[in-house]
């Protein structure tokens, strides 16, 4: 098998930002072993996070609600000479089993994370980025990092939408234009929409602002389009993912929660200001190297948790309220270019 052209097979499922951290990995293996096959197996609804990923060889996008067990036979088609687990879940757990033969994993420190969370990351340590965690799996690869951030890849016709979309606005033609991701998957993870309309408010006077987002966060996009005015466009809802990129691509910088919507936004150039609220550096997902000032609070209910939830667990969300709108109006400033 050592003279073999490498047959690497990669399982990571979901979600956005956790499929773009892999894309540094994903980078090396193809520059470290260029006619490698690399085939990556991800979910339906996650698929156009790679479609156009020049480094992937083939994308198994997987539907959910159909069996894993059709899923790996088509996978046992092909003798593997390597199989990355990226997500470390339940379900691709169960996919190996399935599939059979010799997979690599990652550390997910799950130990580690619960002891940060409940000692106040007075314990546990720094867990690395998990952008670097990943090559734990590649180990047998010969891969290291490279210095470089996640990246995204969209066709020339996204690019051309989202600017027919700006052009229609009369956004970005004569002044700065600023991005906007008001959704989250998680409400904990959601800076307050009053916040969010105090900031367009402000920073209408100098900017252009395009709200953006997925399906479901029309209604945070219409919102701030009531509160900045003509100032304003909501693009929320209305691009896929390569739409959106386009979008992103285009703005001087992104304000956005701790979400997929940002690391999209790092992984085609554009800077962000990161609004964490329960997530810490500690856990690893913050940018990975990104243009990006991060705002977060010290405060000793941090963390409350490692992925983000439905409610605050004292009720007072002080991790995102407190981060005012004065101080990210200042930081789209002098965020680094």
């Amino acid at each position: 098998m050592s003279g073999d052209i490498p047959r690497i097979l990669i399982v990571r499922f979901s979600s956005i930002g956790d499929i773009l951290l892999t894309t540094p990995l994903v980078r090396v293996l193809r520059a470290r072993h260029p006619a490698a096959r690399i085939t990556y197996v991800v979910r339906t609804d996650m698929a156009d996070t790679l479609r156009h990923n020049p480094r992937v060889t083939e994308v198994v996008a997987w539907d959910r609600s159909a069996p894993l067990s059709g899923l790996a036979s088509r996978l046992r088609e092909t003798d593997w000479t390597h199989r990355l687990d990226l997500h470390g879940s339940v379900r691709s757990m169960a996919l190996r089993q399935l599939v059979g033969g010799s997979w690599t994993g990652f550390p997910k420190h799950r130990f580690r994370r619960t002891l940060i969370i409940r000692t106040g990351r007075r314990r546990g340590g720094h867990l690395g980025h998990v952008a670097e965690r990943y090559f734990a799996a590649a180990a047998g690869l010969d891969v290291q990092p490279d210095g470089r951030g996640a990246e995204f890849f969209f066709p020339t016709q996204a690019q051309q939408q989202a600017d027919e979309f700006l052009n229609r606005h009369g956004l970005g033609q004569a002044r700065t234009l600023v991005a906007v991701a008001p959704g989250a998957a998680h409400a904990t993870k959601r800076w307050p929409l009053a916040h969010w309309e105090a900031l367009v408010r402000r920073a209408r006077a100098a900017s252009d602002i395009v709200v953006v987002g997925g399906p479901g966060e029309e209604s945070l996009g219409e919102a701030l389009v009531e509160a900045g005015g003509g100032a304003v466009a909501n693009a929320a809802g209305q691009f896929d993912l390569s739409g959106t990129a386009a979008l992103l691509k285009r703005a001087r910088v992104l304000a956005g929660g701790d979400t997929g919507v940002m690391h999209l936004a790092t992984a085609v150039g554009t800077p962000v200001v990161a609004l964490y609220g329960p997530g810490v550096e500690e856990f690893g997902y913050f940018p990975y190297h990104a243009r990006a000032l991060v705002l977060q609070k010290k405060l000793e209910c941090r963390p409350c948790t490692s992925h983000g939830g439905p409610r605050c667990p004292l009720g007072h969300h002080r991790c995102l309220v407190d981060i005012l709108p004065e101080e990210v109006a200042q930081a789209l400033v002098a965020a680094p270019r």
